[in-house]
């Protein structure tokens, strides 16, 4: 079995576009993963769907570089319109009262 060349040219452009929204962005947190591997989906779809409508002019090589640079940023934009859509996670240690909670071991200020 041999890997062909755009599953690596489609995580070298996913992790590329995921680097300038970082820097754009500041920041990409917990969901970096998340983004790196959608990025890197959405290039090797972008690749395989401007090979097959034949619409890219700048490859390298067989591989489409201007399809799978548009499917990587939409592959991008889901994952951080879901992140900011979904709840933040639960954090026990800020919504706990110390007056209310007798476990908590700490004195309610006098």
């Amino acid at each position: 079995m041999t890997l062909g060349p755009a599953p690596i040219l489609a995580l070298i452009v996913g992790f590329a576009h995921v680097c300038v929204y970082a820097i754009v962005r500041g920041s990409a947190g917990q969901r970096l993963p998340w983004l790196i591997v959608a990025a890197f989906l959405g290039a090797w779809a972008g690749d395989a769907l401007a090979a097959r409508l034949a619409i890219d002019p700048f490859r390298i090589g067989d591989f489409h570089l201007i399809g799978s640079s548009i499917l990587a940023w939409v592959g991008i934009g889901f994952v951080a319109i879901v992140a900011e859509l979904a709840p933040p996670p639960a954090r026990p240690d800020r919504n706990r009262d110390p007056e209310s909670d007798p476990k908590s071991g700490e004195e309610p200020p006098a």
